[in-house]
């Protein structure tokens, strides 16, 4: 055995790559695996074309062997072998890759898939192990030989016996700890669960020798040990199949078990792309919400797979905010990865992808509203808050992209579209009326939606607190502005109607202008044409609605948050008009005290809370004696 320094000649550089570069240990496993998939495909590629090579492809396996009482981990596989200079080459200089030399050499090679790039991987088993060895066989050779190191302080190297070609790594895993039990990486259990989450997809089987207990013949309760081969990964990715070959039962369990989830998925979507960004995508519509998906603690985000290998659990930059519900994964050979694969060193292949994923769910979101309503409501219902907020944040920019995803309720009860309420617009009407409200039954009680529908328009419930505001921002729909029913400028009637208003107005200003004061808490006091039964209603000036300005009251630090302008409207056609006019004639502090109440009636059937009810009560005591 002969003893080497690294050739880097730099032990601050190997501390670096056992304990900066990788942020769980756990990671180990996943490099090691990676690099025996690697050696298994150069010996497959080379077999492709060299016909003495004898295996097939379901020759080639990878094997992982725990042995508690050695405190060892062993991982082996039947690829390509390395020869002395190159067991010095790729591991005796840290950041070389053999990998990626070979990678390079065969390009345009479409049967291999190299995955290791950067040549330190290998170095990440010096997180839990205190040493290392290595006993390589290249395929066709007499000789193999062990590579030997406990870190930084160099390595040995010399022939020793192997029967078989391939590679055999044999970590001596580190004594526990107060903080690391090292060694759970040597239990069945914790073995299973790392190769589940970062190697399933590996194309070929990760075999493992298992002890197992059964009924030892002829007896009744006695049992004898034995062992047998599992091979714990999937190899085939469900994602790599046409759509058409899975059946609906295997995306159910799949989805099932991924994302812990007891209902199937509503819908499931499937991408391949080719060109700018290769990649396939398994993507899942779930059909209930997640416990914490409206909190602070929901983390978003689909699987990210390089070869099949997971980088990255929830990679959030491939899902935007709105579309947070959507479970699965993305799987592409063309990232960019940092040193450690475990995080991308650049976002552009990344913001195409995300791009095209999104296009991709708008698409099939939109696919589901058309072709299976009963399963959009189902989903709207869970999501539909989301795309509304959607629609409102980063001032509206992403409203082209969910304007026609989002349904709101109609005065039957019934989902609508915008495009829906667009089409059944009666003819001659110009504007998408709605109402906002705490509840549905609240919003059919309002004077104006009475109005409203007694002429033969369509009014949209609006009950989310994001409702409005996501309305405001989209302005108009099909050429169509969207007109508030409580908002003081609806004006429902004819020209004839208007005109008749106004000259009641200009003609009752001083008593308007009375009552206005009487009240004290209103922009202003009008007779209205917007009423059918009811003597009064609270309209708002401007931009900001009553409903509004109770949502910005609810939220954290409200203090000094905009008041709506209310506007206090009084049905012109009602007796109790003919009879203020009487009043501010007659009795100017009766009239006073019947300003007051109807501005209470008209808060109480507009939904806004009264500040003084003992004083309300007084005035009507006081009027009924």
């Amino acid at each position: 055995m002969r003893k080497k320094q690294f050739k880097t000649e730099s032990q601050k550089l190997l501390d670096m790559m056992i304990n900066s570069i990788y942020t769980h240990k756990e990671i180990f496993l996943r490099e090691l695996i990676s690099n025996a998939s690697d050696a298994v495909d150069k010996l497959y590629f080379k077999s492709l074309t060299d016909t003495s090579i004898p295996l097939s492809r379901g020759d080639y396996a990878i094997w992982i062997k725990a042995d508690k009482d050695a405190r060892t981990l062993t991982i082996s596989d039947n690829g390509c072998g390395m020869t002395e200079s190159e067991l010095e080459t790729n591991l005796g200089t840290i950041a070389k890759s053999g990998s990626f030399d070979f990678k390079k050499n065969n390009e345009g090679g479409d049967e291999v898939d190299i995955i290791g790039q950067f040549g330190v991987g290998f170095y990440s088993a010096f997180m839990v192990a205190d040493k290392i060895r290595v006993l390589s066989k290249p395929y066709g050779e007499e000789v193999a030989h062990v590579w030997e190191s406990e870190g930084a302080s160099g390595y040995t190297i010399g022939e020793c016996d192997k029967e078989s070609f391939g590679t055999e790594i044999i970590l001596y895993i580190k004594a526990d700890t107060e903080d690391e039990k090292y060694s759970d990486f040597l239990e069945e259990y914790r073995i299973r669960g790392l190769i589940k989450k970062y190697s399933d997809y590996i194309r070929y089987p990760i075999k493992m020798e298992v002890e197992r207990e059964r009924l030892k013949e002829g007896t009744k309760d006695e049992y004898e040990s034995y062992t047998e081969i599992e091979t714990l990964n999937s190899m085939i990715p469900l994602w790599k199949k046409a759509q058409s070959e899975v059946a609906k039962e295997e995306y159910d369990g799949f989805y099932s078990d991924k994302f812990y989830d007891y209902e199937a998925p509503l819908k499931v979507i499937t991408q391949k792309s080719e060109g700018t960004a290769t990649y396939t995508a398994l993507m899942f519509i779930p059909s209930h919400a997640p416990f914490n998906y409206y909190t602070k603690d929901y983390e978003k985000g689909l699987e990210l797979y390089s070869s099949g290998v997971m980088i990255m659990e929830r990679c959030a930059d491939l899902l935007p905010d709105y579309f947070g519900f959507v479970k699965g994964l993305v799987d592409s050979s063309d990232l960019s990865l940092n040193i450690s694969r475990e995080m991308l060193q650049h976002d552009r292949q990344l913001k195409i992808m995300a791009k095209a994923i999104e296009k991709k769910i708008q698409k099939e979101l939109l696919e589901m509203l058309e072709s299976d309503r009963e399963a959009y409501e189902k989903f709207f219902d869970a999501f539909g808050l989301q795309l509304k907020f959607g629609i409102y944040s980063d001032y509206g920019i992403h409203k082209d992209t969910l304007v026609d995803l989002v349904l709101f309720r109609n005065s039957e009860g019934k989902y609508l579209s915008l495009k829906e309420y667009v089409a059944g617009m009666k003819e001659g009407q110009s504007a998408i009326y709605y109402a906002s409200g705490e509840s549905e039954a609240k919003i059919g009680m309002l004077p104006q939606v009475e109005a409203v529908k007694s002429r033969g328009y369509e009014v949209l419930y609006l009950t989310d607190d994001v409702d409005e505001f996501a309305l405001k921002v989209l302005g108009k729909y099909d050429e169509k502005e969207f007109k508030s029913v409580t908002a003081e400028a609806l004006d429902l009637g004819d020209d004839a109607t208007k005109e008749k208003i106004k000259e009641a107005n200009e003609g009752a200003k001083e008593m308007l202008d009375f009552l206005k004061d009487a009240i004290g808490s209103v922009e202003s006091v009008k007779f209205s044409a917007n009423l059918t039964k009811h003597p009064v209603c609270l309209s708002s000036e401007g931009e900001l609605s009553v409903e509004m300005e109770k949502v910005l009251k609810r939220m954290p630090g409200a203090e000094g948050a905009p008041t709506a302008r209310v506007v206090l409207e009084i049905n012109h056609s009602h007796p109790i008009a003919e009879k203020l006019l009487q009043l501010f004639a007659t009795d100017k502090d009766k009239l006073g005290k019947y300003a007051r109440i109807l501005y209470a009636e008209a808060c109480l059937i507009g939904g806004v809370s009264i500040e003084n009810p003992g004083e309300l009560a007084e005035l009507i005591s006081e009027l009924m004696v």
